[in-house]
């Protein structure tokens, strides 16, 4: 699984909103302005989670459309991705088949979006995806995600694996890493992956894919504080110091 790291993938938002940090970046506009400051700080590209007129997180097709555009016209050429999440939909499969078919209507869909395997529909929500030519980061949580994906139609054409250690401290998630990702590599499974941690186990788990040659992201959506717990200014603080550790 070891391969030319690209560079570090930038999640801009998250579940966050200004209450968590100021610097969240929710509108169109504000993720165009957070997208291209993430590109002058290093990122490669960038995952994000559009938002309605609201606030609140998006699958809608007029959502993600405006988000992706915003990125589009602030980055030229730049990998946009986006969120799937089934909270979005109320935790609703088929209501987010639905409103994820609309997105065959945009001018501009995102070039990739993240679709957990421990969420239902994956493999629907996949194919769909798929046919439109947005490319499947398959989020995988834990061994037993691990293994759906091994065992279905998509292991080998997902663009990217996500081992995402959710919720977990630094021991804990270290360790389940190895896990899945010697199940993975056992399985000799295709695509690349990409490891990251959130909250507690950002920075450990960011240094162990830099260790092993794997892509990483960093972010707003991952941690407010840098290595050390102190609190970050923005997405790109996070961003420059996670590329000083990969030195």
């Amino acid at each position: 699984m070891r391969h030319d790291r690209e560079p570090i993938q930038a999640c801009l938002n998250g579940r966050r909103t200004t209450a968590d940090h100021s610097t969240v970046p929710l509108t169109p506009h504000q993720l165009a302005a957070a997208a291209r400051s993430a590109v002058a700080a290093g990122a490669g590209s960038v995952h994000m989670h559009p938002r309605d007129e609201e606030g609140h997180e998006s699958l809608d097709v007029l959502w993600v459309e405006r988000a992706v555009r915003a990125v589009r016209q602030a980055c030229p050429g730049l990998p946009v991705g986006v969120s799937t999440g089934l909270w979005m939909c109320g935790g609703d499969a088929a209501a987010r088949r639905d409103t994820v078919l609309k997105w065959a209507t945009a001018q501009d869909r995102p070039d990739f979006a993240s679709v957990n395997l421990s969420e239902a529909g994956f493999e629907d929500l996949a194919e769909i995806l798929t046919e439109m030519n947005v490319g499947v980061e398959a989020g995988v949580w834990s061994e037993r995600d691990a293994h759906t994906l091994l065992g279905g139609s998509h292991r080998d054409s997902c663009i990217r694996v996500l081992v995402e250690l959710i919720d977990l401290p630094p021991a804990e998630a270290l360790l389940r890493a190895d896990r899945i990702l010697d199940l993975l590599r056992r399985a000799g499974s295709a695509p690349p992956v990409l490891l990251h941690g959130e909250g507690v186990s950002t920075w450990p788990v960011l240094d162990k894919a830099l260790a092993l040659g794997l892509e990483t992201r960093i972010g707003l959506e991952d941690t407010l504080t840098d290595p050390d717990g102190d609190p970050v200014a923005d997405n790109d603080a996070l961003i420059r110091l996670a590329l000083s550790r990969t030195a």
